[in-house]
């Protein structure tokens, strides 16, 4: 049986590969972003199995209006990627409270929305998939990008607690983490930096190496997202998909380490984290 997804950012980059993956399979595709103008086009050869809706994820209202639209075109929703957001750099300093604020609002509080949004939907159903698009970036943090990977970091604790919340209902939760993928994220139309000044020159060289780091990497990543597209239909289809998917050989190679390390750490310090155990 052919399923319906309903896909936030699906205009360019991993959210449109994952859209054309599952078109490619059958399945109809709610395609959501900013401009409906751009969705339109960019499905227009896919006709009745795309509906193409303008969502800014960040506005609640929006998404609950997104999902009716899906609803009342397709029936029911079968799985949903929140994919949506964008990549705020910069040292933490240099990144004014607005600027985060805003970074909150799409990457993590965007998916919120969205997730609020459908769950009545996938409990009434018995049934559901939700793929939470986090990062390489919520499993270890990078120099130069602690706003961003806070809220990747947030968005696993939120999809971790939320999978037993919503597991006797028959809805399954992954976290999919990539590491670098060969889209438009370090792009000048995607990528912000920190522009509030600091006063002395501490960071002047170092943020002029994390953004000279930054977009050396830009569209020379390893990773195809055309087949993170296809890997996520393929975990869609799994009868026990796993909590976290690591997309890439670099984000297994630096999510294996990590873990690593935190287990070397936390056997180093054993003896004092008992010591506060107290008598009852």
């Amino acid at each position: 049986m052919s399923k319906t997804w309903f896909i936030t950012g699906a205009s360019r980059g991993i959210g449109a590969e994952i859209a054309k993956a599952a078109l490619s399979a059958g399945d109809n595709v709610v395609a959501t972003g900013r401009n409906r103008e751009q969705l339109e086009k960019t499905y227009a050869a896919y006709r009745e199995r795309v509906l193409a809706v303008e969502l800014d994820v960040s506005l609640e209202p929006q998404a609950e209006a997104a999902v009716a639209a899906a609803l009342a075109r397709f029936g029911r929703i079968d799985v949903v990627v929140n994919n949506a957001g964008y990549g705020q750099m910069g040292g933490f300093e240099e990144i004014d409270a607005q600027a985060i604020e805003n970074q909150f609002a799409t990457n993590l509080f965007g998916a919120f929305h969205v997730t609020r949004a459908v769950l009545p939907i996938m409990r009434r159903q018995r049934a559901g998939h939700i793929f939470n698009l986090s990062s390489v970036g919520g499993m270890l943090g990078f120099a130069g990008a602690s706003v961003y990977c806070a809220t990747k970091f947030a968005l696993e604790g939120f999809s971790e607690s939320l999978a037993l919340e919503v597991a006797d209902f028959g809805i399954r939760v992954t976290l999919v983490e990539p590491g670098f993928f060969r889209t438009d994220f370090l792009d000048g139309s995607s990528v912000r930096y920190g522009n509030r000044p600091v006063d002395d020159a501490d960071y002047a060289s170092r943020s002029a190496q994390w953004r000279e780091t930054y977009e050396a990497h830009n569209h020379r990543q390893a990773g195809d997202p055309a087949k993170l597209g296809q890997a996520l239909v393929r975990l869609a289809g799994e009868a026990n998909p796993p909590l976290r998917y690591a997309a890439g050989s670099d984000a297994l190679h630096g999510i294996l380490g990590k873990l690593e390390q935190v287990r070397g750490e936390m056997e180093q310090w054993s003896e004092l984290s008992r010591s506060t155990d107290g008598a009852f």
